[in-house]
């Protein structure tokens, strides 16, 4: 186990394979100042690039999971800017406020699972939006406050796709009140409920049971069920057909049908 920055804490189990990003501001419920979003585009950027990397686990510290930006440190940086201070987030460059996997800075097709341990509101929802699959505790609240601030979110526009335009709607303009982790589940946001104790272990198992699966194929699919949600039929599968020619050749294409043949488990290793 290794801390990455004291606001982010960079976990490796499973041989480097499983990277567990744990937010850790908790005294701020995990809210993102300019330290927290450059070392999680940091540790993402790395988990990118980091060929034994296959899967991360985004979680938080405490009883929230993230709550956005910190609106206690925007009120601070709006009073220095009154007396003629430069603002410190503005010097952050332009990448960073696009923090997550699948920006076009980053481009990472690898799975990420969020284990939502309690609020995940306004950016905080967001950040658990990023991610591929959310597994959340009992303890876990949603929601999409910015309209109580007069704050922006544009990243709203890809929530209809996931929950439906008038779930969408919903909780994006009465923003007032939270959902639970269940209702949320009953929306299609969060993928399974859990006691709080089981969370993590829930989260690692869903992990590691990536571990057992071909990597490229998994990177592979995962693109497609992006990218095609903006394309027409025909264009998603003329794009889904060249992408996967990277698939010839491979051992792993080798390994797989002779592991079922031969009625045991593949044994995958990204060549």
């Amino acid at each position: 186990m290794t801390a990455q920055e004291d606001v982010l804490i960079l976990e490796k189990p499973a041989n480097g394979r499983i990277w567990v990003m744990r937010l850790n501001r908790p005294e701020r419920l995990n809210s993102f100042n300019g330290e927290l979003r450059k070392s999680l585009y940091e540790a993402f950027w790395d988990f990118a690039h980091d060929d034994e990397a296959w899967v991360a686990i985004l979680t938080g510290t405490g009883r929230a999971f993230c709550t956005g930006q910190d609106l206690k440190e925007r009120t601070e940086r709006n009073a220095a800017a009154l007396a003629g201070e430069p603002d410190p987030m503005v010097q952050l460059p332009d990448y960073l406020q696009d923090i997550y996997p699948l920006s076009e800075k980053l481009n990472c097709w690898k799975p990420i699972i969020a284990a939502v341990n309690g609020l995940a509101v306004a950016g905080g929802f967001n950040a658990a939006m990023q991610c591929d699959v959310r597994i959340a505790s009992t303890e876990a609240e949603f929601g999409i406050a910015e309209v109580r601030w007069n704050q922006g979110a544009a990243w709203v526009h890809h929530l209809p796709k996931i929950i439906g335009l008038a779930n969408a709607l919903e909780l994006t303009l009465w923003g007032d009140e939270r959902i639970s982790a269940e209702r949320a589940k009953e929306w299609g946001f969060v993928n399974e409920v859990v006691a709080p104790e089981d969370l993590m272990p829930t989260a690692m198992d869903w992990a590691e049971r990536m571990l057992t699966l071909a990597p490229r194929s998994v990177r592979n699919l995962k693109e497609i069920l992006y990218r095609g949600m903006t394309m027409g039929p025909a264009e998603a599968q003329r794009y889904g057909a060249n992408l996967e020619r990277n698939l010839i050749g491979m051992e792993d294409s080798i390994e797989g049908p002779k592991a079922f043949s031969e009625k045991r488990k593949p044994e995958f290793k990204n060549r």
